[in-house]
């Protein structure tokens, strides 16, 4: 795998993993989503009435998932093809669901992720090929 594409999978690894421990952290620390200055109305459309649960699957799915890939891509483990398109597909599903259930579309964060997260899977893609 060229030296180039596994720095950029660690980059936006890092970027996603980094983000979603943060906000993870934040939303579990205080479910009203008031300290990240989101109001409970967002969830109105969504199975949930505080920012709790969400918090704690965006803070292992895509905070300690993405690390944990960080470090088998960095041991250069057989599974870290695999793992990295399972983040893609992880962190997009996530952006999807989540602008179905909040109804509305954000771009900067939205299309962010989900252009983060269609390029992990585009990435573990490419690195499966080269490898086998």
């Amino acid at each position: 795998m060229s030296q180039f594409i596994r720095i950029c999978i660690l980059l936006l690894l890092a970027f996603n993993g980094v983000g979603a421990l943060y906000g993870g952290t934040m939303l579990i620390a205080d479910p009203t989503g008031g300290t990240m200055q989101m109001p409970l109305s967002l969830l109105e459309h969504s199975p949930f009435r505080s920012y709790l649960i969400p918090g704690i699957v965006l803070l292992l799915v895509n905070g300690f998932l993405s690390m944990a890939t960080i470090i088998v891509l960095l041991r250069k483990h057989p599974w870290a093809a695999a793992l990295v398109m399972v983040q893609g597909t992880l962190l997009s599903g996530w952006i999807l669901v989540q602008l179905a259930m909040l109804r509305m579309f954000y771009p900067p964060l939205h299309l962010t992720m989900l252009v983060v997260g269609v390029g992990l899977f585009g990435c573990g893609v490419y690195m499966m090929r080269k490898s086998g």
